[in-house]
């Protein structure tokens, strides 16, 4: 015997719609499981997880911080899977963005003006662009896999961010830390409602960003190019669309929002370069953009979903004791039934049985 999976003829859009809500639920019980196999009180653990972080109103602030980075990467890594294109190297481009983002600050710290902070974030989505060019580059003209790529090119882009905080862009008179120098007031990301918690911009970035891919995949030619090619290269060839020019733009496009996201993370809520800037905000954007059906809107719940389990590890861990680990644990759980879900909608599951001497085995 053995089981196939039989490509379904329809698919039911009511069980796409509940899919995600299935795979939340299935989430929360297996990570009552796990907190009672921890020796902890189950319920105890999930109110501490996801509903002490909600009961504050500078805890939802830090909410919003930490669901900004996990919106602006995640729209663009939807554009780019919409297109058939895998960018698993948001990581790097994120860290790459910070870096070319932070270059004013840290090496022109005397220059005091209002257009510090927008040549920032400029530079910052440059560099993210840049730094997924090398993919899109190595998939357009040598058919390499674009998984491969840019996944090892996180490496590196993790190394040379620790190769300049030790080294070039250390600060003078840190006492021999490794960070850089802090910026300057005109280089920070200012808070939306600062009397009442540190929330800044970059939220409202990641909104207008998912707005407005949300416009572009809807109501655009090039939204229209995306979808077709996503679904079939060559139809998309019989309407005249390029593939290899949809490889150079979704990675730009999602390079870029990774790298404004690096250079917002460092400038609003860090205020220097360190080695550690991210807990994992590009490959948990991942989980993100498939919990959101790829859908940019969607996107906004939950990445405000996937925040909440940043928030409720570190809640955890204070009223718990428990292990920061337990976050991956959450997210990787919510990743494997999502994609466990979906794969239920497009595919029966069937028992084959093969025979063996003319009779069944």
């Amino acid at each position: 015997m053995r089981i196939e999976l039989e490509k379904r003829p329809d698919v039911s859009k009511l069980y796409a719609f509940v899919s995600p809500l299935l795979a939340l639920v299935l989430t929360l019980v297996f990570g009552a499981i796990m907190f009672a196999m921890l020796g902890k009180d189950p319920v105890a653990a999930l109110d501490a997880f996801f509903i002490e972080p909600l009961l504050e109103v500078w805890s939802l602030h830090e909410l919003a911080i930490k669901a900004a980075p996990l919106i602006l990467i995640a729209v663009g890594l939807a554009v780019c899977y919409r297109s058939n294109n895998w960018n698993i190297g948001a990581e790097g481009q994120f860290t790459i963005g910070a870096i070319t983002g932070s270059y004013l600050p840290i090496i022109f710290y005397d220059w005091h003006s209002p257009l510090v902070l927008p040549l920032m974030l400029i530079l910052g989505a440059l560099g993210g662009a840049l730094f997924a060019a090398v993919p899109a580059l190595l998939k357009a003209h040598f058919n390499t896999n674009e998984i491969l790529t840019s996944l090892m090119l996180v490496y590196i882009a993790q190394l040379f961010l620790d190769w300049l905080i030790r080294g070039a862009w250390r600060d003078p008179k840190g006492f021999n830390f490794p960070v850089s120098r802090d910026f300057a007031p005109e280089a920070v990301l200012p808070a939306i409602w600062e009397e009442s918690g540190r929330a800044h911009w970059a939220f409202i970035f990641a909104i207008i960003a998912a707005v407005g891919a949300w416009f572009m995949l809807r109501y655009t030619l090039k939204g229209f190019q995306i979808v077709v090619l996503g679904q079939s290269e060559r139809a998309g060839r019989f309407a005249g669309f390029s593939s290899k020019k949809m490889i150079w733009f979704s990675f730009l496009f999602s390079g870029a929002l990774a790298g404004l996201a690096g250079i917002a993370e460092v400038s609003g809520s860090i205020g220097h370069l360190q080695p550690a800037i991210s807990p994992g905000y590009g490959f948990t954007a991942i989980i993100v953009a498939f919990l959101g059906r790829l859908n940019p809107l969607g996107i906004i719940a939950s990445g405000l979903v996937l925040a909440l389990t940043y928030l409720g590890g570190e809640a955890a861990q204070l009223s718990l004791g428990v292990s920061d680990k337990v976050t991956r644990v959450f997210q990787g759980l919510l990743l494997f039934f999502v994609l466990s879900c979906d794969t239920l909608i497009y595919y029966k599951i069937r028992l084959v049985w093969s025979r063996v001497g003319g009779r069944a085995a």
